[in-house]
């Protein structure tokens, strides 16, 4: 059955906010996950993070992970040092979401986010020096059963793996059971021919899906063909996670780095609240019912 999760972004919440203020809201908002951000994880200790564990499963949720690494984090620079830190932060990541109970952690794990396209391209060395680096960090997601979804993104935001097809390739080319695609309606919008085929060209590499529109408001406020994304998700048997990542706000920490320059939700917090639960209901409907067309149940 698929599960339907938000990203803690959504709200645009002061750096301090306790992550049990998240996980309460999608509970209560009727989410069955909560998707953190990585200073979430990286600045708890072991107990902290245990602790984390079990208050999300005592409340029904399942926590995944995102994380955009800063540039001097560049796991494809062609610098060493740079690598040699980039993987020690990966592993750290790895380690204390295994901690917390995360299986998934997605986002430009490959690479940086988002990509200074002032300096000069290199595609060819960034994209081996990326799989190089990733089949390192395989290493460490299957010792700890975590899986690395690697986000493909628009060619304004990266150059390496703009299309499920290059997704594809790349992990074809780490090869673990461990690396799979995170693919997310936004980016698909802008670089593929269709985004259902898209989904279905991914097949079982596909470890991680983010939704969002391509105005990025929450599902249901723009033109994505949803009914036909779900279709594609049940033809692949996708069994992973559906995390809902919006940015609907100009005033919050990540409008100038998303370019949200005006404001997309009409009201407050609880207006907000409101587009994610009617969104939510539109996708587990749109689900059920494309289910039940092709196979005759209801999942």
């Amino acid at each position: 059955m698929l599960k339907h999760g938000i990203k803690v972004s959504y709200w645009e919440k002061p750096l301090d906010t306790p992550v049990s203020f998240f996980i309460d809201k999608a509970a209560r908002l009727g989410f069955d996950g909560v998707e953190l951000e990585s200073r979430m994880v990286l600045d708890k200790t072991a107990p902290q993070l245990k602790d984390l564990k079990t208050y999300a499963a005592d409340r029904g949720i399942v926590l995944t992970l995102g994380s955009g690494p800063p540039k001097h984090l560049d796991l494809c620079s062609a610098n060493e040092a740079i690598r040699k830190d980039a993987i020690a932060f990966r592993i750290k990541l790895i380690e204390n979401a295994s901690l917390a109970g995360i299986k998934t952690i997605g986002g430009g794990l490959h690479t940086y986010w988002p990509v200074d396209f002032n300096e000069p391209v290199d595609k060819a060395g960034d994209w081996a020096r990326g799989v190089e680096g990733m089949k390192i960090l395989s290493k460490a997601a299957e010792d700890y059963d975590v899986c690395l979804c690697l986000e493909v993104m628009n060619r304004f935001e990266n150059h390496i793996l703009n299309t499920a097809a290059e997704g594809v390739a790349f992990c074809s080319a780490v090869d673990s059971s461990h690396v799979k695609l995170l693919l997310d309606t936004f980016h698909m919008n802008i670089e593929e021919d269709n985004l259902p085929s898209a989904i279905r060209t991914a097949g079982t590499y596909l470890g991680h899906v983010h939704t969002g529109e391509g105005n990025r408001k929450v599902p249901g406020k723009g033109h994505l063909p949803w009914r036909e994304i779900c279709e594609a998700l049940i033809d692949i048997d996708y069994q992973g996670m559906e995390i809902m990542e919006p940015f609907v706000r100009s005033d919050g920490a990540a409008a100038k780095t998303i370019h949200v320059w005006r404001m997309l939700v009409d009201g407050g917090e609880e207006k907000m609240d409101q587009d994610a639960m009617d969104a939510l209901f539109f996708l587990r409907c749109l689900y059920r019912s494309a289910s039940e067309s092709r196979y005759g149940f209801r999942p």
